[in-house]
């Protein structure tokens, strides 16, 4: 911060052109229990009014631009000067090791994987981190290093707390924010999960691990298996199906995105999910030997 009183600084901030405004017009910021996990956390380092006002700057669209990467924040926000303030907000990365300890531990729970996949945050992911004594979001305010170029003394000042508060927000839209905030990308959080739900697949009935050959004749490409695909093996006799709803509604179409196709102005990817949910439940009743509701007739 600059050595100067802030009361130098003119009362009303230099209007922006389209910076980035808070969706939430009054009372709390944040729609998702991750991003108001987030908004709760830093509310209770006490850091007065200067939330508040970070808040209404944050709903003025005095921030001009926030880009998130491992262990730093940088963002430049309008206050009162003829040029942006510049603000930085630093959480210290979790470490490999740490990072490959929780990993294990949302890779032993087949709903994590599903949730993140649908782009949600597991309500209790928070148990993995501490079950391996970490945390993934700040525990104290010392965890949060900031600086800001305005004048203010204050820190965090209004600059900063706008910043907070529109993190919230970017969070409701990807909560991956917060892992990459972290130190690790969606892709690299998926691919550990994945290839550890794989070593665990590949496990002996004694508990002991086959090793990566044996796992790669197991799991062979499927251009080598083309002759005998359509073959039942003795296998199927002992496969048992236990059909149920998935954990996630929509987990693949949310991970696909817009699709590139429109139906009467309406994109493909809105209009699949309900008729997904129908096939669905007919599917699980067939399967179960229900009969058929007339929901679903």
């Amino acid at each position: 911060m600059s050595p100067y009183w802030s009361y130098y600084e003119p009362a009303k901030p230099k209007k922006v052109e389209n910076g980035l405004k808070a969706k939430s017009k009054r009372g709390c910021i944040g729609e998702t229990w991750w991003s108001k996990r987030w908004v709760k956390t830093l509310e209770s380092f006490n850091m007065g009014a200067r939330l508040t006002r970070g808040k209404s700057y944050a709903r003025k669209g005095q921030v001009i631009s926030i880009d998130v990467n491992p262990g730093i924040v940088r963002a430049r926000v309008q206050g009162t000067g003829s040029e942006p303030y510049d603000v930085v907000i630093k959480l210290k990365p979790l470490s490999d090791a740490e990072w490959d300890k929780a990993a294990s531990t949302m890779a032993s729970k087949a709903v994590f994987a599903a949730r993140l996949l649908g782009g949600e945050m597991p309500q209790n992911i928070e148990e993995a981190f501490s079950e391996s004594g970490l945390s993934l979001f700040p525990s104290k305010g010392r965890d949060l290093k900031t600086d800001c170029s305005c004048p203010d003394w204050s820190n965090p000042c209004k600059h900063i707390a706008a910043v907070y508060y529109l993190l919230a927000e970017q969070f409701d839209c990807d909560p991956f924010l917060i892992f990459k905030l972290r130190g690790r990308s969606k892709e690299q959080i998926m691919e550990a999960m994945r290839k550890m739900r794989l070593a665990e697949a590949v496990e002996e009935p004694d508990g002991v691990s086959r090793s990566s050959q044996d796992a790669r004749e197991q799991f062979k490409p499927l251009e080598e298996c083309l002759d005998c695909y359509w073959r039942g093996g003795g296998e199927l006799d002992l496969l048992e199906i236990n059909p149920r709803a998935p954990d996630v509604k929509g987990a693949v179409l949310e991970r696909l995105g817009q699709a590139p196709f429109y139906i009467a102005g309406v994109n493909l990817a809105a209009l699949l999910p309900k008729a997904y949910e129908k096939a669905g439940k007919a599917a699980l009743q067939r399967a179960t030997g229900e009969t058929e509701s007339k929901e679903m007739q």
